[in-house]
This record gives structure tokens, C-alpha cells and sequence, in this order.
């Protein structure tokens, strides 16, 4: 397998605290949220795109709280989580996705880029999306803007997201 070398992905990784965690930084700079693409928010999880997208539309269900494991997190924050979740794949189909891939990664070893802070992916997959150069080039093209797709999955997400506190 070849790797190709990413250093400004490097603050993503990596034990983070509280205080220098990337998703509390977006969860606390609400004024930032479009230069972010935050695209929906409430008192309990924010949603935002991804920024190393697998897919065009591949986003992330996040939880305000710095906590690394739903066995440490509020069952209100879970269920509501899930429910948005549910909202997301709802959300994606209307996008276009012809199916999805919905999880969270626990941890470090449970293969979490960012472990300490708990979020959930939701990404769009399409009837072949996984094509030769993904295939035996091992890499990854974006064809599309993201710009526009972070404005056609906000605007969406105000008829799927809404008020569910």
C-alpha cells in the first residue's frame, strides 16, 4: 500500500484535550459556523461537513460534550443523537446518496482519526463511487465542488433537522 503524506492533516491527530480539541473548538465558535461548514446546530450536537470527505456529502453528527465513549454520555444526548442520525440518512437519500454508510468509531483502536471526542459519520455512497483509481491507485478524487455541496446539504438539512430537542 502506498501512503501519501499529509502533514497539515497532523492537528486532527493525536492526543487532544478539551482545550485543543477540534470539534470543541467548532462546537464553541458558532459566530465561525459557515467559514466552518457547520451546517445545522442545537443544544445538544452540531453537524458538520467533513473535511477529508470520503464521499461528496460525507458529514459528522457531533456531541457539544468532550467525551470519548456513548457508555460516558447522557442517554438524552445518544437518543438524540440517533435521531438525528436517522434524520441524516433521510437527508442524504434526498441528496442523492443510493445508500449509506452510518457509524461511529470508538477510540482509538476502535479506528477514531479524532479519539477523544465521540462524533458520527454519515457518508453517502453511490453506485460506483469505488472505481479504479480507488481501487489500485489507493487514492481518492473529489469531483465535485465543496463549497456547493456544503450549501445543498445545509439547505436540506433545514427541512430534515428540524427543532428534535
Amino acid at each position: 500500500m502506498e501512503y501519501l503524506y499529509a502533514p497539515w492533516r497532523a492537528d486532527y491527530f493525536g492526543d487532544c484535550k478539551e482545550a485543543d480539541c477540534i470539534f470543541c473548538h467548532l462546537s464553541s465558535n458558532q459566530d465561525k459556523d459557515e467559514q466552518n461548514r457547520v451546517f445545522y446546530r442545537d443544544d445538544k450536537v452540531f453537524c458538520v461537513m467533513n473535511k477529508y470527505p470520503y464521499t461528496p456529502g460525507h458529514f459528522l453528527i457531533i456531541p457539544h460534550i468532550h467525551t470519548n465513549s456513548p457508555a460516558t454520555l447522557e442517554s438524552e444526548i445518544w437518543l438524540h443523537l440517533q435521531t438525528l442520525g436517522q434524520k441524516g440518512v433521510a437527508l442524504l437519500e434526498e441528496f442523492g446518496a443510493q445508500g449509506v454508510n452510518y457509524g461511529i468509531n470508538i477510540k482509538k483502536a476502535g479506528g477514531a482519526g479524532i479519539p477523544e471526542h465521540l462524533h458520527l459519520h454519515l457518508i453517502p455512497r453511490f453506485i460506483g463511487d469505488t472505481n479504479f483509481f480507488t481501487t489500485i491507485g489507493e487514492g481518492r478524487v473529489y469531483g465535485v465542488d465543496f463549497d456547493t455541496i456544503f450549501h445543498k446539504i445545509k439547505t436540506l438539512a433545514k427541512n430534515h433537522f428540524k427543532s428534535t430537542s
